[in-house]
């Protein structure tokens, strides 16, 4: 039997990394099932979660019988999942390889980065480090953001949504720096209407969660 979209289900728990899924979700106009985790009661420690994910962590999507982890697959699948509305350039257009090369800029470059600076600790030497070294991220990064509105230049795509909620989360805990060029981006993402309106849904559900 084929799989629909209907069949989709959003393992979530609100004010983590699957908030941009949530965000990713609303801006698809994706149907989908959301299945919450109250993580503060260690639901995603339970037999029935870490069947989902051993790692016991969120976001997690179950398509039929597809389970995908990890933030950046479940961005590139979901996205992938819904061509008509055109958040993923599609195989053969020229932008597809900086699509996804930013995509997996953020999991395997930025976010080490990120916490090894939160966590004031030494990356390794270069031959080990998974990034290299931060202020070479973060030029790289901000060298992309300067060629035009969104990571693609003009055209917006689900990979702004990855950044966007990343960088909002990292400059409002000062783990690097609100540059007015990074202000302006995150600016531009959190002002669309989906956005606002996930980020909405995500705060009513932590509220249930108190």
């Amino acid at each position: 039997m084929m799989t629909t979209t209907q069949d989709l289900i959003h393992y979530h728990a609100p004010n983590t990394r699957s908030t941009a899924v949530l965000i990713l979700l609303e801006e698809l106009g994706a149907q989908y099932h959301a299945h919450l985790l109250n993580m503060q009661a260690g639901e995603q420690r339970q037999p029935a979660y870490l069947a989902i994910n051993p790692m016991g962590k969120v976001p997690a999507i179950k398509h039929g019988d597809a389970i995908i982890t990890e933030q950046v697959a479940i961005f590139i699948y979901l996205a992938d999942l819904y061509p008509e509305v055109g958040l993923a350039p599609k195989i053969g257009d020229p932008l597809r390889g900086s699509y996804l090369r930013w995509t997996a800029f953020y999991g395997s470059s930025f976010e080490p980065a990120i916490v090894d600076r939160a966590l004031k600790r030494e990356p390794g030497g270069q031959a080990m480090s998974p990034y290299g070294d931060f202020d070479s991220v973060f030029k790289t990064l901000t060298d992309q953001l300067a060629k035009g509105a969104f990571m693609l230049g003009d055209q917006f795509t689900a990979v702004d949504i990855l950044w966007g909620t990343a960088l909002t989360w990292v400059t409002q805990f000062q783990l690097i720096p609100a540059l007015p060029l990074i202000q302006a981006y995150i600016d531009r993402v959190n002002a669309r209407p989906l956005v606002v309106k996930a980020r909405a849904k995500d705060a009513e559900i932590a509220a249930a969660q108190v």
